[in-house]
């Protein structure tokens, strides 16, 4: 953090929960040098990856469904959301996290994975950046269902769509994930499948 035109004046913990809500106020020199006092709360959940597992031979993706309460509470009347496979990084890098989440996740095993880019998902309120990854999978990759991690509490089902199925879910409002859709278009336009 070395912007001249920031001062961080204080820094309170609102919440400590299940990730930590800060209240930072500060100081911010505007375009005609004038500084004005400021306060914005942020969100840190730490950094987290995601991934597009694609098998050119079939012309398939694997997806994700989950319950996500966040969108139950603001209009998704069963909460489930069809999504690429992610997770938040441990102490682990966003590599090892995104092997590590596909196999706990959808039950593949992979081998090569391709970085993409990074991503802030939410900059005006959450501090998480996303790494984005994109790898092959074929069937003898399976080596258990998938689901998740039971005591995460994930309840995860494991989809296979074609790829065209699956990019035409964006435009019906079947896919509603932002980094989902993301992924699906840069295959799309990179002509992945």
């Amino acid at each position: 953090m070395s912007n001249p035109k920031i001062e961080i004046l204080t820094t309170e913990l609102l919440s400590n929960n299940w990730y930590t809500l800060r209240k930072i106020t500060y100081n911010y020199q505007k375009k005609d040098g004038n500084w004005e006092t400021q306060s914005r709360e942020a969100y840190d959940r730490g950094n987290g990856a995601t991934i597009l597992l694609y098998n050119k031979n079939s012309k398939t993706v694997i997806l994700t469904r989950q319950f996500r309460m966040p969108t139950y509470l603001n209009g998704n009347e069963t909460g489930m959301l069809i999504e690429a496979c992610a997770g938040l990084l441990d102490k682990d890098n966003a590599e090892e996290c995104i092997r590590r989440e596909t196999e706990e996740e959808t039950g593949y095993k992979i081998s090569a994975v391709q970085k993409l880019f990074e991503v802030y998902m939410s900059p005006g309120s959450v501090t998480e950046i996303v790494h984005f990854f994109a790898a092959e999978y074929t069937k003898d990759m399976k080596v258990n269902d998938g689901g998740g991690v039971a005591d995460e509490q994930e309840n995860i089902e494991v989809l296979e769509f074609d790829f065209d199925i699956a990019y035409n879910m964006i435009a019906s409002g079947e896919i509603k994930d932002a980094k989902t859709i993301m992924l699906l278009q840069y295959a799309k336009i990179h002509s992945l499948i």
